[in-house]
């Protein structure tokens, strides 16, 4: 059912909706993973075309999946990239979705090492 709505790398048009993400050490100590919708062509962000949400799960290493936050986003004001800070150790593999109020729920993951 989900496959229906969810887009991934794939589907990508010219608009860039795929969120894109990265784990590694914050400069201060622990860890961060970090969500960007647009980050090498930025994303409409206007009241009638902007991402709305981004939303983080984490896959731990026995293969439950958690629900670690959400980040929303205010149109023509804040720029869809947020930073969640996550005891990395705990998961082998993050997943996020974003919201285009237009184009729908897209969705991306990484594997940790």
């Amino acid at each position: 059912m989900f496959e229906k709505i969810l887009k991934g790398p794939e589907s990508e048009g010219k608009e860039k909706h795929v969120p894109y993400l990265e784990a590694g050490e914050r400069k201060s100590g622990g860890h961060r993973v970090k969500v960007i919708v647009g980050k090498e062509t930025p994303h409409p962000n206007t009241t009638e075309h902007h991402i709305a949400w981004v939303e983080l799960y984490g896959e731990e290493k026995n293969g439950q999946v958690i629900h670690l936050g959400r980040t929303e986003f205010g149109p023509g004001y804040t720029g869809p990239n947020t930073r969640f800070h996550v005891d990395i150790t705990r998961f082998k593999a993050f997943h996020a979705l974003s919201y285009c109020n237009v184009h729908g729920v897209w969705q991306n993951r990484i594997e940790l090492n």
